[in-house]
C-alpha cells in the first residue's frame, strides 16, 4: 500500500531512525496497520545485548509513533498545512506494557488507531504484534507545531 520511499515522503525520519518498513492497511483518519523487520544489521543490537540481542521498548514506542506519524500525515495534510504547521513531537505516552520480547528477524505489525484528535494534540492507541502474540501496547500523544 505505502512502502518505504512512500513513508519517507510522509515523515522525516530517516536511517538508522525510519522503524517503518511498509504501510498494510490504510483507514484514512482512523486507522493504520504498519511493518517493520528489525534485521541483526540495526545498531542498536550492538548494545542491547552483546550476545542476547533484543529490540528495545523504546524503540518499539517511537516505531508506533512513526506509525502513527504516517497515518496523520497520510490523512490530515491539507488541515495540517491550512494550520501552518510543519512537524509533531511526542507529547505523552499512558498506559505503556511490553509483553514480550521482539529478536531481531520479527517482523512487527503495528496497529495504530486514532483515539482523539483536538486542535494540535493527537492520541493514538497502538498496538504491536510479532505472529500472534502482542508485544506492546500504547497511548501516545503528539502535539503538532
Amino acid at each position: 500500500m505505502i512502502d518505504r520511499e512512500g513513508i519517507k515522503g510522509l515523515i522525516p525520519h530517516r536511517d538508522p531512525f525510519l522503524f517503518v518498513d511498509r504501510v498494510v492497511e490504510l483507514e484514512s483518519g482512523t486507522r493504520i496497520v504498519a511493518i517493520k523487520t528489525f534485521g541483526p544489521e540495526e545498531d542498536f543490537f550492538r548494545g542491547h545485548f552483546p550476545g542476547n540481542p533484543i529490540v528495545p521498548g523504546v524503540i518499539l514506542i517511537e516505531a508506533m509513533a512513526q506509525t502513527g506519524g504516517v497515518l496523520v500525515y497520510s490523512s490530515f495534510t491539507e488541515e495540517i498545512k491550512a494550520a501552518g504547521q510543519t512537524g509533531a513531537y511526542l507529547a505523552g505516552l499512558e498506559k505503556v506494557k511490553f509483553r514480550k520480547v521482539v529478536y531481531p528477524n520479527d517482523e512487527v505489525k503495528m496497529d495504530v488507531r486514532i483515539a482523539k484528535k483536538r486542535s494540535r494534540l493527537i492520541k493514538f492507541e497502538c498496538e504491536a504484534w510479532v505472529g500472534d502474540s502482542k508485544v506492546t501496547e500504547a497511548e501516545i500523544t503528539v502535539s503538532l507545531y
